[in-house]
């Protein structure tokens, strides 16, 4: 870059640079992105196939099936007999998405009991067993 002087001697140098070469570049830059902007803003118009929103997991029913002290079993907090009990299990075994079978016992019951509603469960067709257990009572 050129330095150029303000006093008439030769012998001192002026710290001033010059901006003239500086003004050019930049003048000659906006030029170029006014041109090529307006350029890259064209767009081709494409048809692109549209997608439907639809859920497609449904998510299961959830049966509670319980047996207290007595050996009662409650469906969904109803009290069955094992007759009525197999009955609902086909009649659920045959839904789509199967339901899940979460299963309770009570502390005090015998395992026996619980081990018959699973083995009614599983001989229904049923295939999703889950144990629930309170920690409050244990």
């Amino acid at each position: 870059m050129a330095m150029g002087s303000l006093s008439d001697g030769d012998d001192e140098l002026n710290p001033e640079m010059n901006t003239t070469p500086l003004v050019d570049v930049m003048l000659v830059l906006l030029i170029i992105f006014m041109i090529t902007i307006p350029v890259m803003n064209h767009a081709v118009k494409i048809d692109l196939p549209h997608a439907t929103n639809k859920p497609n997991d449904v998510k299961p029913e959830s049966i509670n099936l319980s047996v207290d002290t007595d050996s009662k079993i409650y469906w969904n907090a109803e009290e069955i007999s094992v007759d009525v009990l197999k009955a609902r299990i086909a009649e659920a075994a045959a839904k789509d998405p199967q339901p899940e079978i979460h299963l309770r016992g009570a502390r005090t019951v015998q395992y026996e009991k619980v081990a018959q509603v699973m083995a009614a469960v599983q001989s229904g067709g049923l295939k999703k067993i889950g144990f629930v257990l309170d920690p409050a009572l244990q």
